[in-house]
């Protein structure tokens, strides 16, 4: 599906091996194969990298998708110092927003997530759920990031087509990942869900 969007090049199939490797990550990941989904999760990752760097310009969705996997992996910290290289002189676009929201996440740096979240309340509803949940997590607002995680479940669970073709809620999947770094997690129930830890 996103292929047939996208120019042809190394880009583009670097890209389709990074979502055949998250998609069985994510397999394993909802069979609670922990391992098998960590080894995955960093090859689909490393993948999104190398189609990033090689990748038309703006290519930021890559950037999202290489710290979604990188966070799932349970190793996150090196995505998302690239990820702040990457985006130094980036557009000021809802995806770049996106990324640099969850690097900021991953890295500690609330502000970067905040300035990052704001930039995502230009995209569609599906941006600014993730991005009221980002703020959730920034001011440490619990009542806020569970309404929008399970907003996000429920927004998942209405779809027909997810990017690799796994029925995953991937997003609320990775925040829930960063949630429970901040003793936040909610651990909303949802076949589309992985078991929590």
């Amino acid at each position: 599906m996103t292929g047939k969007r996208l120019p042809p090049g190394p880009h583009l199939d670097l890209l389709l091996e990074a979502l055949d490797a998250e998609a069985g990550a994510q397999r394993a990941l909802l069979d609670a194969d922990r391992a098998t989904a960590a080894h995955m999760f960093d090859a689909a990752a490393r993948r999104y990298r190398a189609s990033y760097e090689c990748a038309p310009p703006a290519s930021y969705g890559r950037l999202v998708g290489m710290l979604k996997a990188a966070v799932l992996g349970g190793d996150a910290a090196e995505a998302a110092r690239y990820t702040r290289r990457a985006l130094v002189d980036a557009d000021a676009t809802p995806t770049a927003g996106y990324a640099g929201a969850i690097a900021g996440l991953v890295l500690g740096d609330d502000e970067a997530a905040r300035r990052g979240a704001e930039l995502m309340r230009a995209g569609d509803e599906r941006f600014a759920r993730a991005a009221d949940a980002i703020s959730g997590l920034v001011d440490r607002d619990d009542a806020a990031y569970v309404s929008a995680c399970r907003a996000i479940v429920a927004d998942f669970e209405t779809r027909s087509e997810h990017l690799t073709g796994v029925a995953i809620a991937d997003t609320a999947a990775m925040l829930e990942a960063l949630a429970a770094g901040r003793s936040m997690a909610c651990r909303p129930e949802s076949a589309l869900m992985p078991a929590p830890v």
